[in-house]
């Protein structure tokens, strides 16, 4: 595993494909920065020699600012929202990566009222978790209208509710548009969002979307498997986002609903399972509590199960999986 804050390209041989995609996201509230990020981004890999793929989304029907980025490939998701409207839009998208399109790297740009928990929900299912690899998750916050969008009596509980689900969503936060708000405020909004989110996210204040390269190409994202305990002693830290367990035993769909229910900052689960009674793996998905089973069968033999949450807990998570299923 590549250690936090390094950048994916700097461990690949100076600078060979790697074998997975990796994949870059980029989020955040309307008119925070996010496309300048991208821009800057999408430049910076382009002069050390990187093809980059850009897949925007725009909830009109058409996007303004493909002109932005010349000579790279773009590819526009509109109409709709990734998250909801169009996400199998996604999955065909990224699916043209593997079968035809040439891409050293991949940037994703959600809309602005996107939760980027849905974009990371397709890059970890596990028709897709082998073939890209999410390097980080962006977040942009507006310094300048942050506390706006946080009052109860100038934004809707809606807005609030997004603003936090794409905060605790991200790898890295850049705390945008410091030059037009004093120090109190900017140290006030940053306390807001340390409230929030884990201690081992980095907000990173900024001006016109200026962060250094490295700090955006870092490799902050984090997949353990529950099975290798030699990967797990090299972190410094006994809680991720992203935990994958394989070769599972045939489950009874109750019992690993109860368990998953019980697992600290859990927010979702996915994967292919054998349920007790059945020969064939079918691929199951967990969110809001409930746990819901494919009717058709998948087409592999391969067992997986994925937790997405926010500062999961392996050895918790690694003592009560053995315990009632080993």
């Amino acid at each position: 595993m590549l250690k936090a804050c390094k950048s994916w390209y700097s461990y690949n041989g100076g600078g060979t494909a790697l074998k997975r995609i990796p994949v870059y996201t980029v989020s955040g509230f309307l008119g925070s920065g996010k496309t300048t990020v991208l821009v800057k981004l999408a430049e910076e890999f382009k002069k050390r020699g990187k093809q980059v793929g850009i897949i925007l989304n725009e909830l009109g029907d058409e996007n303004v600012e493909k002109h932005l980025f010349e000579d790279q490939k773009v590819y526009e998701l509109l109409n709709g929202c990734i998250c909801c409207t169009i996400q199998d839009d996604l999955v065909r998208t990224l699916k043209g990566f593997l079968s035809g399109e040439q891409a050293d790297v991949l940037l994703i740009e959600g809309t602005g009222v996107a939760n980027p928990l849905e974009i990371k929900d397709v890059l970890l299912s596990p028709a897709l978790i082998e073939e890209f690899e999410l390097i980080s998750m962006i977040g942009i916050v507006d310094a300048s209208h942050y506390l706006e969008y946080q009052s109860m009596f100038s934004s809707s509980k809606e807005i609030r509710s997004l603003l936090k689900e794409q905060i605790i969503s991200s790898d890295f936060i850049i705390l945008n548009k410091i030059d037009i708000v004093n120090e109190k405020e900017k140290e006030k909004v940053k306390h807001k969002i340390e409230k929030v989110i884990s201690s081992e996210i980095e907000i990173f204040p900024a001006s016109y979307g200026n962060v250094p390269f490295e700090k955006l190409a870092g490799q902050r994202h984090r997949i353990v498997s529950l099975s290798d305990t030699k990967e797990h002693h090299h972190h410094h830290h006994h809680t991720i986002g992203t935990l994958k367990i394989e070769d599972l035993p045939s489950i009874q769909l109750k019992v690993l609903e109860s368990w998953l229910k019980e697992i600290n900052g859990l927010i979702r689960a996915k994967g292919y399972l054998r349920v007790e009674g059945e020969t064939d793996p079918r691929e199951m998905q967990y969110a809001a509590r409930k746990t819901v089973l494919s009717d058709t069968e998948v087409n592999t033999e391969k067992t997986v199960l994925i937790l997405i949450g926010q500062d999961l807990n392996i050895e918790e998570i690694r003592d009560s999986f053995k315990r009632i299923f080993q």
